[in-house]
């Protein structure tokens, strides 16, 4: 199916989502904050990324198989993947920042994964380089092992979101004619009547939907949505706790409708609840809204890290059982993070409910950008909560590619695509999520409005907005009034805050203070607006401390510290060398102070601490230490050294015994 970048995109967007996301490329960003992020990952994460594909060997894979000779190169089956993921990234930042020579590269590129591709659609080079000698996750035939680590669709899946990416930022067909050619061979081969199976590695179902978003071909909706229907009804061993045997590792113990608990391997559960966002949106059925539902309350209150990072056990990159979060062995995949915020863009376009951009925000400021080093080319796959290298507890050192270098491909192909999740329109209403300095073009029934942003967050918590209506004309904005500004670190009890909230939001039109509700999350002002309107909103920006839910074992007796959207962390550099006896009571005073040439210029939290062991409030020294801490998506950028998010209320003096006699 050869499809022509003059065909018109059909209408299936009429049945999808009703809130609908300000797409990236309407968005200008003149920020200080994610703007730089944006422009280091265009500058050296994407050609650095397409410097390791070749010396890898992943771009070679494709080559061998297009001549059929050869071994497969490289370790994974998914390896095809990172190619496809950053050339999804450079699509995204192509659609932005005009670049005639990346431009060319990317022909170039495609053209090699064209010649890949077998005369059916087929692509997959880890079989099609010697299919008498496939690579030994992929099984003897084609799709025989897919229900467990083939990836044989998990790389389609990839391909498609690449296509759609690269189609819809260039114009150009030659990308998405492969995903379809090998789309269609997909719906030749699954199916009632046809092959059955449950993807081993979800991602392929958000892809087939982004093909139908652009061709409206029901195939391939109904596909996707066949793929989620399998869940559940392979044989597993049902008594076991091996989440491998049992199949919770594949989210496949039961049907997805039947499931109760973010389950498996996180970034795959991730994926996989996209999707059924997605499809519940398509086709309207309740019984997959209420399934992601129950899902979402699950984690929010039982499954995820102070700093937004899931998947807790690191045998199988796994969700463990409730409130199973230690600090010690953390997780915390970095891709997880990223499918989250996937996840939860989407729940809010169901819902229309702030609680998932406040988590969103969350995940995106803390356990998500704290993948990715400040110099855009070294990594964390995963996010550790504490690092101790005396006792070798954690990933201390960021690394600038690993033999299964999903992360750094990943964080790639979403940071262009960042200001898409700004702002969202519903008829005549805006919803502003993200606070970004920038403008926005926005289309409402109304007509075309444009909105300027100005702050300095999350630094600080004073927005200007600048309302700019084509002409004056009556509708809505939804401020989001984040989470952490109403005395609620998560939509959730699982972590609260030791003290509310002591000041109040305020907002101002024109100058004048206004009334205002907040109804699930937003502050709504409706009226009619004019161009030169100014809305003014002052976010209490309190430094605070958590307390964990007491079912966190790790976390009882602990505190975490936040302002803003941000949750901190002590490095030993900062610290004289050794954070063993911070503690922070509950009378512990700190003080932001912006620290320019640190970091790239971040807010730390100073203090000063008793120096020794105290217990409670009595402390046994009159000496002090000063304390700093900084923004935990930053650390690991300077020396190697021990690290912690969550700190003792008190540090008991040590237990000599008892002398002799007494």
């Amino acid at each position: 199916m050869l499809f022509s970048a003059s065909l018109v995109i059909s209408n299936a967007q009429e049945k999808d989502y009703a809130i609908r996301a300000v797409p990236f490329t309407k968005v200008n960003l003149t920020d200080k904050f994610w703007q730089p992020k944006i422009e280091t990952n265009r500058i050296v994460t994407i050609p650095s990324s397409f410097v390791r594909c070749e010396s890898t060997g992943r771009v070679e894979n494709f080559i061998k198989a297009a001549n059929r000779t050869g071994m497969f190169g490289t370790k994974f089956p998914f390896d095809d993947t990172d190619i496809y993921k950053t050339l999804e990234g450079a699509a995204f930042s192509l659609a932005v920042y005009p670049d005639k020579k990346l431009d060319a590269y990317l022909d170039s590129l495609i053209t090699i994964i064209g010649n890949a591709q077998e005369a059916d659609g087929y692509l997959y080079t880890p079989r099609t380089i010697d299919p008498n000698k496939p690579h030994p996750w992929a099984g003897n035939r084609r799709w025989v092992l897919e229900h467990e680590n083939s990836h044989e669709l998990y790389n389609s899946g990839h391909l498609f979101e690449a296509a759609a990416a690269h189609y819809l930022a260039t114009g150009k067909s030659s990308l998405l004619n492969i995903a379809l050619k090998n789309a269609d061979l997909l719906v030749q081969t699954f199916g009632p009547n046809k092959l059955h199976v449950a993807p081993g590695h979800e991602i392929v179902e958000m892809g087939l939907v982004r093909l139908y978003r652009i061709t409206g071909k029901e195939e391939y909706l109904n596909l996707a949505k066949f793929f989620i229907d399998e869940r559940g009804k392979r044989k597993y061993e049902t008594n076991s706790q091996d989440p491998y045997k049992n199949g919770q590792y594949w989210q496949d113990a039961q049907p997805i409708t039947a499931e109760t608990e973010a389950v498996g391997h996180a970034v795959r559960a991730m994926y996989l609840y996209a999707a059924v966002a997605d499809i519940a949106a398509l086709t309207k059925d309740d019984k997959y809204l209420s399934a992601i539902d129950t899902i979402w309350s699950n984690m929010v209150n039982k499954k995820i890290y102070v700093q937004g990072g899931i998947g807790a056990i690191g045998n199988g990159e796994r969700f463990g059982n409730n409130y199973e979060l230690p600090n010690a062995t953390a997780y915390n995949e970095t891709c997880a993070a990223i499918g989250n915020v996937f996840w939860n863009q989407r729940m809010f376009q169901l819902h229309g409910d702030a609680k998932y951009v406040d988590l969103l925000e969350h995940i995106l400021y803390n356990g998500l950008i704290s993948g990715v080093g400040l110099d855009g080319k070294s990594f964390f796959y995963t996010n550790a909560m504490e690092i101790n290298l005396q006792h070798k507890h954690g990933e201390a050192n960021r690394s600038g590619w690993f033999e299964c270098s999903c992360c750094p491909t990943n964080l790639a192909r979403f940071l262009p695509s960042l200001p898409g999740y700004m702002y969202a329109v519903n008829k005549n209403s805006v919803f502003v999520n993200l606070y970004i300095s920038g403008s926005a073009d926005i289309q409402l029934e109304q007509g075309d409005i444009k909105i300027i942003q100005q702050n300095n967050y999350p630094w600080d918590g004073g927005l200007i907005f600048n309302i700019n209506p084509k002409s004056s004309s009556d509708f809505e904005i939804k401020f989001r009034i984040p989470g952490w500004a109403r005395s609620q670190v998560m939509p959730s009890t699982l972590y609260t805050y030791t003290a509310p909230t002591q000041q109040d939001v305020h907002i101002k039109i024109n100058g004048k203070n206004v009334p205002f509700k907040i109804e699930k999350g937003y502050a709504t002002l409706a009226r009619t607006w004019k161009k030169g309107d100014q809305v003014e909103i002052a976010l209490p920006m309190e430094i605070k401390q958590i307390h964990a839910d007491n079912n966190v074992k790790d976390d009882i007796g602990k505190v975490a510290i936040q302002r803003g959207p941000l949750i901190y962390c002590a490095e030993a550099i900062d610290n004289g060398g050794s954070i063993e006896q911070i503690a922070i009571s509950p009378t512990t005073q700190l003080k932001p102070v912006f620290a320019p040439d640190i970091l790239n210029g971040v807010t730390l939290l100073k203090g000063d601490l008793p120096k020794g062991p105290f217990n409670g409030n009595k402390e046994t020294s009159t000496e002090k230490n000063t304390f700093t801490a900084i923004p935990y998506y930053a650390w690991a950028n300077r020396n190697k050294g021990d690290m912690k998010v969550w700190f003792p209320q008190e540090i008991k003096a040590p237990d000599l015994g008892k002398k002799n006699g007494e």
